[in-house]
């Protein structure tokens, strides 16, 4: 499920190249009605796997410039369902983050959650790592699955992508210019 959840990633927000990864993903998604809203997602230490110099360089290329300046990416994403209104980079404790938002129509569309009965869920692998959420965390023999009921609001879950080995992970903080 963590590498769903990275693909899924890959189309919201951040890696279109399959040598960036991540330490942890936070969702807050705010809802205006049933299934319209906002969604702020914050990707935190964001490094790359390449195994050679020049696919470091397309990494650096695919999230500095295409990610985060392109007017291309915008119209990919809005392909997709997410309008975004402002994406951006910082860096925090010496670790490269990213902070999306965005506005969906439905929230069918955003990370899988489903929104049947009432109820607002999340299915995840029971493997996956969820830090924090403001939901109800159910497991089964088979899966996990976040709930939440329709008079939440805002629905918020954090949950850890990559657990790094500074010698593997190649650091993208110094190549960050703001």
């Amino acid at each position: 499920m963590k590498q769903q959840f990275l693909i899924i990633f890959i189309l919201i927000s951040f890696f279109l190249s399959g040598c960036l990864t991540f330490h942890r993903i936070s969702y807050e998604l705010i809802l205006e009605d049933d299934i319209k809203g906002e969604a702020v997602i914050t990707i935190y230490d964001i490094r790359s796997v390449a195994e050679t110099d020049k696919e470091f360089d397309d990494d650096k290329n695919t999230l500095f410039d295409y990610i985060l300046k392109s007017d291309e990416f915008l119209s990919d994403m809005l392909d997709e369902g997410k309008d975004i209104t402002s994406r951006r980079l910082f860096v925090e404790d010496n670790s490269l983050n990213g902070e999306v938002k965005f506005n969906f129509a439905d929230i069918r569309e955003v990370e899988g959650i489903a929104f049947e009965d009432g109820f607002y869920y999340l299915t995840m692998a029971l493997e996956d790592s969820i830090y924090s959420t403001n939901g109800e965390v159910i497991s089964s023999g088979e899966f996990k699955r976040i709930v939440w009921g329709k008079d939440k609001k805002t629905l918020t879950f954090k949950m850890f992508a990559e657990y790094y080995s500074d010698m593997y992970y190649r650091e993208l903080t110094p190549y960050f210019k703001e």
